[in-house]
């Protein structure tokens, strides 16, 4: 199927002709038939062509007061059938409504100049196909035709027919944003909306979500020109019966989505044509598909504007819409979405330096100048602004800008080495705090920059960073100091750890003690208790030479130390697995197995409260 709307000043005869070409009444209210003038939108379509292809028409009110609702059938429209009677030539509501065609960038149409049997209709041709060529229409085919006598019907089919076939192949792979035209209940049914679907495919069974993000829904019927359907392929006009909406709820200008593919924001930032952006009302109306949403408007620079939407809308990058002021007091102006994802603009000065930023935005997707913009970005949240990116992640699903990622990894190195110049006793930087100076919204990309490859790899270790040659503290002089006075006295009585008295004399407080066990000068059995790293081995050399089992008396005597250390090392010694308990009053060596190398070995179990490198 193929879609066109109609459009043309007031009593032109749109209906008219449509109803011509399909045999169908476009006019659905009997108010509209009684006085001859559109007030809604009608829906009509012809028979399949040899193709078997059907062409829809939404057929728009022409009078100057219904313009919104014009801009509600055109706009996810394709193509157009633009109207201009023979016997009243060029109208003001010609004119408006081919300023909308042409802000919202239609492409495709025919033009038809009926009543061609009141009056000559080449000198009307000739006037409309000069105003549409200066649009986004430029050239197009037209054809003289009388409802009336049905002449040049068959002449305008063929035209119509051509145009179905020149239109660019919709993408039925794409995500689904079906803005509602109609919205109504029926009995036993419940809530059914009409519109045209534009891109993408709708199944009996899929799941929708309304526009606010606030309801899914579940398509439970679908219609395709009154006939029942599982399927329908954009492009179409649909009938679809959803479950899942209270009474009411939807209407005219509310939109259904595919679920967690689209963005929605109250903000955007644009370009605009047709009018400087400083000469722009404060508050005027955007209207894009078939809604109609109040935004203030703030200009930027000559030709960008912010808008702040009363509403949240499902926009994408490249979104063409136009911008309108109530009441129609000046022409529309064509707005094209730069960014649906903007900064704030709280500083003095913002709007400035952002429009400038926009000034070079084309507003045509492109990944790598929104990767240089937002310089961090999730994969999804790309995907969502309709903007498809080929670049691989950095991790998760975190895009990055290659030369933003340099630059951090250069801070990060920088933050490291700084860190480890001002905490010598714990020269590793959390990971944590690395996040939160560089301004990272995630801590995964902390771990990422760590593994990226540079001159100089950073190491992770327990939360973290250090720099290759500084995973274990360089100790300052008067620590060394101090740490080599308790290591003397360990030399010669290798288990009679020092008294904490001893310790505080000598400077060794907690975190100094957690600085040495650090750097692996000593090796701390508990919170109060430190001997010469290698002693657990040592003991448990002295210990396999005792009688098996051992008490710890027998045990303390071996090792030729206090029951304050024995306990704390036989215990230690238990977690490392050099050591197990026969019952509550003795132990034994657990049997040595043998390396790879011939070499006898216990590989222990880890102690929890010891630093692994």
């Amino acid at each position: 199927m193929r879609v066109l709307a109609t459009a043309g000043h007031v009593d032109h005869g749109k209906s008219a002709l449509v109803r011509a070409l399909t045999g169908m009444e476009p006019d659905r209210h009997e108010e509209e038939r009684r006085r001859g003038l559109t007030l809604d939108l009608g829906f009509v379509w012809t028979g399949p062509d040899a193709d078997g292809e059907h062409l829809a028409f939404v057929d728009v009110p022409g009078h100057e007061r219904f313009v919104a609702t014009m801009l509600a059938g055109v706009g996810p429209v394709p193509a157009v059938l633009f109207v201009v009677a023979a016997d009243q030539g060029w109208q003001p509501q010609s004119l408006e409504h081919l300023a909308i065609l042409d802000a919202l960038g239609v492409r495709h149409a025919v033009l038809a100049v009926t009543r061609s049997d009141l009056a000559d209709p080449e000198p009307v041709r000739a006037e409309a196909l000069r105003h549409l060529a200066t649009t986004s229409l430029g050239a197009v085919p037209s054809v003289a035709v009388s409802a009336v006598t049905g002449a040049g019907l068959d002449a305008l089919r063929a035209e119509l027919t051509r145009l179905a076939r020149a239109l660019p192949a919709p993408d039925t792979e794409a995500d689904v944003r079906l803005w509602l035209d109609r919205a109504f209940t029926v009995r036993g049914h419940g809530t059914v909306v009409t519109g045209t679907l534009g891109a993408g495919a709708l199944r009996v069974g899929d799941r929708l979500v309304t526009g606010d993000g606030s309801t899914r829904l579940r398509v439970r019927a679908l219609q395709c020109l009154q006939r029942e359907r599982t399927e329908v392929n954009a492009v179409a006009r649909v009938a679809v019966n959803v479950h899942g909406a209270p009474d009411g709820a939807l209407r005219r200008g509310d939109v259904l989505l595919s679920p967690d593919r689209w963005l929605l924001t109250d903000l955007v930032d644009v370009r605009v044509t047709g009018e400087p952006a400083a000469d722009l009302p404060r508050r005027m109306s955007l209207h894009i598909g078939a809604a109609a949403v109040p935004a203030t408007v703030r200009p930027l620079g000559e030709d960008t504007v912010r808008l702040t939407l009363d509403r949240r809308l499902p926009l994408r990058v490249g979104d063409r819409a136009v911008l309108r002021e109530p009441g129609g007091g000046r022409p529309p102006s064509a707005v094209t979405a730069l960014d649906v994802r903007p900064p704030r603009l709280d500083r003095r000065g913002a709007g400035r330096a952002r429009a400038a930023e926009l000034a070079t935005a084309t507003g045509r997707p492109d990944a790598a100048a929104e990767l240089r913009r937002r310089r961090l970005v999730r994969r999804p949240d790309l995907s969502a602004m309709g903007v498809p990116a080929s670049a691989e992640p950095v991790v998760g699903d975190w895009l990055a800008d290659p030369e933003h990622w340099t630059r951090l990894r250069a801070r990060l190195t920088a933050e490291v080495e700084r860190y480890a110049r001002a905490h010598p006793m714990e020269p590793g930087l959390p990971a944590e705090a690395a996040r939160r100076l560089l301004d990272l919204p995630d801590r995964a990309l902390v771990d990422a920059l760590a593994r990226t490859p540079a001159a100089t790899e950073l190491l992770c270790r327990q939360g973290r960073l250090y720099a290759p040659d500084r995973t274990r503290p360089a100790l300052p002089p008067p620590l060394r100091a101090a740490v080599d006075a308790v290591r003397d006295e360990l030399e010669r009585a290798p288990f009679r750890a020092p008294e904490a008295d001893r310790l505080t004399a000598l400077g060794l407080h907690r975190k100094a003690l957690a600085a040495a066990v650090t750097a692996g000068a000593l090796l701390r059995i508990d919170d109060a208790v430190v001997l010469l790293p290698g002693a657990d081995a040592r003991a448990a050399a002295v210990l396999r030479d005792l009688p098996q089992p051992f008490t710890l008396s027998e045990a303390r005597k071996a090792l030729d130390t206090t029951r304050r250390v024995a306990v704390p090392l036989l215990e230690f010694l238990d977690a490392r697995g050099l050591t197990e308990r026969v019952d509550d009053q003795r132990r034994r060596c657990r049997p040595q197995r043998r390396d790879g190398g011939g070499r006898e070995s216990n590989p222990p179990a880890r102690d929890p409260r010891t630093p692994r490198f």
